[in-house]
C-alpha cells in the first residue's frame, strides 16, 4: 500500500470501436491527450480498444490483429507517456509467439516506457466471448506496479468477476485495481436481463473496493458492434465506466451511449482510514483458507 499523503487524479477513457485499427488508435492517444490536459496524471483506457470486439466469433484471420510487444500500440503509447511524463494502463492482443496469443494489459510510466506486463488470467468462452479461441491464459500471475502516480494493480474484464483476484492484486500493494474491459449487452436480451446484468456487474467491482479498501476503476467500451460473421446480432457495449472509492461509493460514472471521458481525484490517504475502520485485512484467517485451492469442495 502506498504511505505517502497525496491525490492522484485519474483519467478514464470510455470509447467507441471502429473496424478501422488506426482510427481507433488515433482515436485513443487523442482521448488520452485530453485526460492528461484536464489533469489526469493516471489514465487507463478500455479493453483492446484498438479493433471491435473481435471475439463474437472464432475467425483465425482475426489473429491478424494480435502485435508483438513492443509494436505499434505500446510504442505509440510510450511516445505519449514520456511527451506528457503520464502513467497509462493499455490493453493489447499480444502476438507472443506464432500461435501464441494473450490478451495483455500494459502499464507504462512516463519516460520509463513499459513497467508492467499483465496477461489476461481468466479467459471466458460464453455465447459471443469465445476468448478461449484467441488467448492463452495468462502465465504471470496477478501483480501490481509501481508508477510515478501510484501503485497499479491491473486485471481485465473477466477477472472482474473473480475475489480471489482483486484479493491478490490488492495484497500485493495496489492503490487502484483497473479492469480494462470490454461488457455490454446481447440486444435481443437487453429488456429481460439488462438491469440484473449490469447490476450484478457494477456491485461485484464496488465489493472487490470495500472488501480490500482500496480503489477500483472500471473502464469499459460504449456503443454497438455488430458480429463479425454476420450471424449474430451483435453486442451492444454498455458504457458506464466508473471509478469507486474503498468505502464502495460511486465517485464518477460515464454514460451509457456516448464516449466520455472521466476525470476524477482520489485520495491515497482513504486506503489507511479505510483499512482502520474496517480492518478485513487484519482479521483474514489465513490459516483457515487452504481448500480455497481447490475446483469444488464435495
Amino acid at each position: 500500500m502506498s504511505t505517502s499523503s497525496k491525490t492522484v487524479e485519474l483519467g478514464i477513457v470510455q470509447m467507441r470501436c471502429e473496424e478501422d485499427a488506426a482510427r481507433n488508435l488515433t482515436r485513443a492517444l487523442e482521448m488520452t491527450r485530453e485526460a492528461a490536459a484536464r489533469g489526469a496524471r493516471l489514465v487507463c483506457l478500455p479493453e483492446l480498444f484498438r479493433s471491435r470486439y473481435f471475439c463474437q466469433t472464432e475467425d483465425s484471420a482475426l489473429f491478424d490483429l494480435a502485435e508483438s510487444i513492443p509494436g505499434p500500440t505500446s510504442g505509440a503509447f510510450c511516445a505519449l507517456a514520456t511527451e506528457l511524463d503520464l502513467s497509462i494502463v493499455i490493453s493489447v492482443f499480444e502476438r507472443r509467439a506464432p500461435g501464441l496469443y494473450h490478451n495483455t494489459a500494459l502499464v507504462v510510466d512516463g519516460p520509463r516506457g513499459v513497467v508492467g506486463v499483465y496477461r489476461k488470467m481468466h479467459i471466458p468462452d460464453d455465447p459471443r466471448y469465445y476468448e478461449k479461441f484467441y488467448f492463452t491464459p495468462g502465465d504471470l500471475g496477478f501483480q501490481a506496479f509501481d508508477t510515478a502516480a501510484c501503485r497499479v494493480g491491473t486485471l481485465v474484464c473477466w477477472d472482474q468477476w473473480y475475489p480471489e483476484a482483486a484479493r491478490i492484486t490488492a495484497l500485493k500493494g495496489a492503490d487502484v485495481l483497473f479492469y480494462p474491459t470490454a461488457i455490454g449487452w446481447h440486444p435481443e436480451e437487453r429488456d429481460a436481463l439488462g438491469t440484473s446484468q449490469h447490476g450484478a456487474w457494477e456491485v461485484i467491482q464496488r465489493s472487490h473496493a470495500v472488501a480490500n479498501g482500496c480503489f477500483v476503476a472500471a473502464v469499459n467500451r460504449t456503443g454497438f458492434e455488430p458480429d463479425p460473421s454476420t450471424e449474430g446480432t451483435g453486442i451492444e457495449f454498455w458504457g458506464q465506466s466508473f471509478v469507486t472509492a474503498p468505502d464502495g461509493s460511486i465517485l464518477a460514472k460515464a454514460p451509457a451511449d456516448e464516449e466520455a471521458i472521466l476525470n476524477v481525484t482520489v485520495d491515497l490517504d482513504l486506503i489507511e482510514t479505510q483499512r482502520r475502520g474496517w480492518p478485513f485485512l487484519r482479521d483474514r484467517r489465513i490459516d483457515a483458507y487452504g481448500e480455497i485451492g481447490r475446483r469444488f469442495i464435495d
